[in-house]
């Protein structure tokens, strides 16, 4: 992965780029085996006459991967049906994709153009279609845009904020069945890249099965029949329910990647077959994706490991650890797999965030003092930290980017990172905080004991090992760390009501960033981060919900945001990156301590073209699915793993 190192500038490159159309004298097209029966039969269109015009030629050779061959069920395991969105993260179907080098280039679009970042032009693909057999046109984009963004039933606060730049949302012009454009009279250098995540904001859906589900096309008696049938509260929600491009749960909904599932819930296996209508194709002309099919067993978590070791899967990152190495090496020779360990490209494997929200006034005041978040961070031996839970192998320090990015500088990580008790125990004292209890540890103002309240998912083991290690370190500064294990979602409504003081999760989702990425995770954009919840509710609401930001830190971050957002200047957007992040090193407002953990992943002996060495990340890899996991195939059909 040495070429993701450098790619704050270069991702400048690729926003006009032309997927290379198969050449008229080149090879035919080559039908997937396992379609040719339904051709024969007259069920389905040639692959010549599924494919578009001008199909997406993959580059596999330039990246060293090998022409597959067609066939076989590729196993994987989830915790739950919601989990099976993961499939759609890792076929990574988007209008833009980045690709290994993290320079954003048309995927489902034939070409894009950007003018300024004001002006976005998209061509599709002539003959571009659903996976069942509907064309995929501009129609799709407008009905999302007129029908589902705009239309205050089904999206009661209005267009998603992608969408509001300079205050505004934008002028949608359908300019024919293969052409769109949206402008802006300010930049919004937001727009691409956000179609690009592993969870983008669908600007296009499938009108010719949604309609029927709408009270603007449908009739209205046999819309209120459907809505009774499925137990629906109106036909917005019904609509809302079966929009569903993400988490695979409706079978109905045509999709556009590689796999779609055709399983009902509940169930404990789902089965996704493959789009025949798939537009990518390998150099020599076979339809991806080379696997038929991806199968997905519910399991509990904790069996990950154990049913990995006993061959029970070909592919399966998700839900393992670094505690469960030792047993999958073990497994190794007798099931006929590998163990992948990949760097975790996250700002921090475990942070802690001080709510400085909060609604308990004593706790909010103390944790705004920077001095105090500074002395917890000197509090933390993240040597041992690393040791203990990562085997040495992490990068002790903040919260920040990884060294990968051009944007990273060895200062930002290492502010306030060092293990200095004794410091810490003199700042804590010169901000009020001398007088302990009995037991040694200290007291708040108001005379209660300085406990903090520490709440994390209860499925984050790792998070929770490393706060019992955290609780020691701060013991001996006269902090009490008490540890509260909740289910995710509730402690993710606590967060939001102001009830928490502080939360363990993880750093910087995107810590391989370019100047060219939104910076929107370092700002007070997002409810969901913890060190900031009623900040991030009031950007998102527009200030209906929430607090506006009252300190003048939080403000210089939504200033160095803003001009990010209104710069099309690429220095001018890696000084505001560069800025917030040492905002965030200085001011502690995320304490990080160990960056760059090994994300293990599984993957069958006769499984080809996974890379032997690659970069893990939420964003901007997608998972597995910048590595395309539909050029993935099994060189071997008689493996039990390549079985019908």
């Amino acid at each position: 992965m040495s070429m993701l190192v450098r790619l704050g500038l270069s991702a400048a490159v690729g926003l006009c780029l032309l997927a290379l159309p198969v050449r008229a004298d080149g090879p035919k097209f080559i039908e997937p085996p396992s379609l040719a029966k339904d051709v024969a039969a007259g069920k389905l269109e040639p692959v010549a006459q599924r494919l578009p015009k001008t199909p997406l030629v993959s580059d596999m050779l330039d990246r060293k991967r090998t022409i597959g061959r067609y066939g076989g069920q590729l196993r994987m395991l989830a915790a739950k049906a919601r989990d099976l969105r993961y499939v759609t993260v890792n076929g990574y179907t988007r209008l833009v994709t980045y690709d290994e080098n993290l320079n954003l280039k048309p995927d489902v679009l034939e070409k894009f153009d950007n003018e300024g970042d004001r002006v976005f032009t998209f061509t599709l693909r002539e003959g571009h279609r659903w996976s069942d057999g509907a064309p995929f046109t501009t129609e799709d984009f407008r009905y999302y845009w007129e029908d589902i963004a705009n239309n205050r039933e089904l999206s009661p606060s209005g267009p998603p904020d992608l969408f509001i730049a300079g205050g505004k949302l934008p002028k949608v012009e359908i300019l024919d069945a293969r052409h769109i454009r949206y402008s802006w009279d300010t930049p919004n250098p937001r727009f691409l890249p956000s179609l690009a995540l592993p969870r983008p904001i669908f600007i296009y859906s499938p009108a010719h099965y949604l309609r029927k589900f709408h009270a603007r096309y449908a009739d209205p008696k046999q819309l209120a029949a459907l809505v009774a049938k499925k137990k629906a509260t109106s036909w917005a929600a019904l609509h809302n329910k079966l929009e569903d491009p993400y988490e695979a749960s409706n079978v109905d909904m045509p999709v556009l990647d590689p796999w779609y599932v055709v399983t009902k819930a509940p169930a404990q296996r789902f089965v996704f077959e493959r789009n025949p209508y798939f537009h990518r194709v390998d150099p020599e002309g076979h339809q991806l994706p080379y696997i038929d099919r991806v199968v997905v067993d519910i399991a509990s978590a904790g069996l990950f490991a154990a049913k990995a070791n006993a061959g029970e899967v070909d592919l399966q990152a998700r839900g393992l650890s670094m505690a469960d190495v030792p047993v999958l090496k073990e497994g190794e020779a007798g099931h006929k797999y590998r163990t992948l360990l990949w760097p975790i490209a996250r700002g921090s494997a475990f942070a802690l965030y001080p709510n400085l929200t909060t609604n308990d006034p004593v706790w909010r005041k103390l944790l705004r003092d920077v001095r105090f978040r500074r002395a917890l961070s000197l509090g933390i031996d993240r040597h041992t930290l690393n040791n203990a839970l990562w085997f040495g192998l992490g990068i002790e320090g903040n919260d920040t980017v990884m060294p990968e990015s051009a944007l990273y500088q060895p200062d930002f990580r290492t502010a306030w990172a060092d293990f200095d008790p004794e410091r810490a125990n003199a700042m804590l004292d010169d901000i009020g905080l001398a007088k302990r209890d009995l037991s040694g540890t200290r007291l708040l103002p108001d005379g209660r004991p300085l406990e903090i309240l520490v709440e994390v998912a209860g499925d984050a083991a790792d998070l929770i090992d490393a706060l019992q290690i955290t609780a020691e370190f701060w013991a001996d500064i006269g902090v009490e760390l008490v540890i509260k294990p909740q289910d995710a979602s509730n402690l993710r409504q606590r967060s939001f009501a102001g009830e928490t003081v502080m939360v363990a999760s993880q750093g910087l989702d995107n810590a391989l960033p370019t100047a060219l990425m939104s910076p929107g995770e370092l700002a007070l954009t997002r409810q969901d981060n913890f060190a900031w919840p009623k900040w991030g509710q009031y950007f998102e609401t527009g200030g209906r919900v929430g607090e506006a930001p009252d300190m003048p830190e939080a403000k210089q971050l939504m200033d160095l945001y803003d001009q990010w957002l209104t710069s099309s200047d690429l220095s001018a957007k890696a000084h505001a990156w560069t800025e917030m992040l040492r905002l965030h090193a200085e001011n502690q407002w995320v304490i990080g301590t160990v960056a760059g953990s090994i994300q293990p992943v599984v993957v069958a002996e006769h499984l080809k073209n996974v890379p032997a060495k690659a970069v893990f990340s939420w964003e901007p890899t997608a998972m597995l699915g910048a590595y395309h996991i539909d050029e993935f195939y099994f060189d071997d059909q008689s493996d039990q793993s390549a079985s019908q």
